[in-house]
């Protein structure tokens, strides 16, 4: 029997208003095209053997049904160690650990369990975007604090101004997608005191926690003074062990922030990755060196994809962390960057991410474009190189 068309439109409110991610739309792009995929941020070479390895072993012991909702006890454990272990933090793996389906639904659950409708969250823009998606769903008021080009770095007299008695909470990224800025110790000194001053809560997403370049070093604002008990920490394997499509993350911080991300947790996923989560604590436990060579690889491709995009006339900003660099593509006359990272697949056989679409304040973002450097060289040289050889001005 044939279905009626609904006489209404579907799609919830809160999401009507929400595009889709442009990551899914770049990626089919080049697909679709044939292009290089120079734009969504997913390495071309799978993390450890031994951590692959790990995981046939516990599908073979049986870990194939659900884990505990917080988090198999081995992953738990690992995550403390791991945190004692580069940065001092003592944690409490059954109270202040929990396990989440990768730092996406981390970020989900912290803000559904911690921000009521009309509370403001100041984030730092760009941002990752399931952030505002996430912030809308919740009802929240955005205090955007803007990271403008080309140094990226965050204004003390805007954040200052953005963080008052109304705010519930920020919303920090460092290192951070998609600029590359690695927060030093002072510019999240500052956050602290206004935090601390201010009476609010900080949750700070690190997934790219260990992919730090040139000697820096990555500071958990969790570590500075009368920080820990008001910040919720957030990370994931994906990145520092590559292996992005595990999708297991985790959340530290005190008990009843932790509760409070747990209390979302159970109504989105419950559990997931049961075999996935023995594999990670190994990776953590023995594996621990692993993401320090990554990064060190990474910084060597990340030189070769800027170098490439300065030759071609795309000067970018070298990044301090992450996977990404920025480039200003204003001079070729495009009306956006948008419009640039369209035409690409065809004039130059690559894709790109348009970073307009992350920022409130749409004219700082208009003519950037991100370029991700975590693929095999021979792909980024190609890239470049078909960079180099294409007109690439409107």
């Amino acid at each position: 029997m044939p279905t009626a068309e609904p006489t209404s439109k579907p799609l919830a409110a809160r999401l009507a208003h929400i595009p889709p991610t442009v990551f899914s739309e770049m990626s089919a792009l080049a697909v679709r095209t044939g292009a290089l995929n120079l734009g969504q941020g997913f390495p071309d070479v799978d993390g450890p053997a031994s951590v692959v390895a790990a995981v046939k072993e516990a599908l073979e012991a049986g870990a194939n049904q659900y884990a505990p909702g917080i988090g198999v006890p081995a992953l738990r454990a690992a995550i403390a160690r791991h945190q004692q272990r580069h940065y001092g933090l003592e944690i409490d793996p059954d109270r202040e650990v929990v396990v989440t389906t990768g730092c996406t639904e981390a970020v989900a659950a912290a803000l559904l369990g911690l921000v009521d409708p009309g509370d403001e969250v100041v984030v730092l823009e760009p941002y990752y975007d399931s952030y505002v998606a996430m912030l809308d769903m919740c009802g929240a008021r955005r205090r955007p604090v803007t990271l403008r080009a080309p140094d990226f770095r965050p204004d003390p007299d805007e954040l200052r101004a953005a963080i008052t008695d109304r705010t519930k909470l920020v919303l920090l990224n460092t290192p951070h997608n998609p600029t590359g800025t690695v927060l030093t110790r002072e510019e999240l000194q500052l956050v602290a005191d206004l935090a601390i001053e201010h009476d609010v809560l900080v949750v700070t997403d690190e997934v790219y926690e260990h992919l730090v370049f040139d000697d820096r070093a990555h500071v958990p604002i969790a570590t500075l003074p009368g920080m820990w008990e008001r910040t919720l920490t957030l990370s994931s394997a994906g990145k520092s062990y590559s292996f992005t499509g595990w999708k297991v993350g985790w959340a530290t911080g005190p008990a009843p922030l932790v509760r409070a991300v747990l209390a979302a947790k159970q109504w989105l996923t419950f559990t997931s990755g049961s075999p996935l989560q023995p594999a990670v604590a190994h990776a953590l436990d023995h594996e621990p060196d692993w993401p320090t060579e990554l990064a060190r690889d990474l910084q060597a491709r990340r030189d070769l994809l800027c170098d490439g995009l300065a030759a071609a006339g795309l000067e970018p900003r070298v990044p301090e962390g992450t996977y990404f660099a920025t480039t200003d593509v204003s001079h070729l006359g495009w009306a956006d960057g948008r419009e640039l990272c369209l035409a690409l697949p065809e004039r130059a056989g690559v894709v790109a991410i348009p970073t307009q679409g992350f920022y409130d304040d749409a004219e700082a973002g208009r003519q950037l474009v991100r370029w991700a450097f975590c693929k095999q060289p021979d792909v980024i040289a190609e890239g470049v190189r078909r960079l180099a050889a294409a007109d690439l001005s409107r």
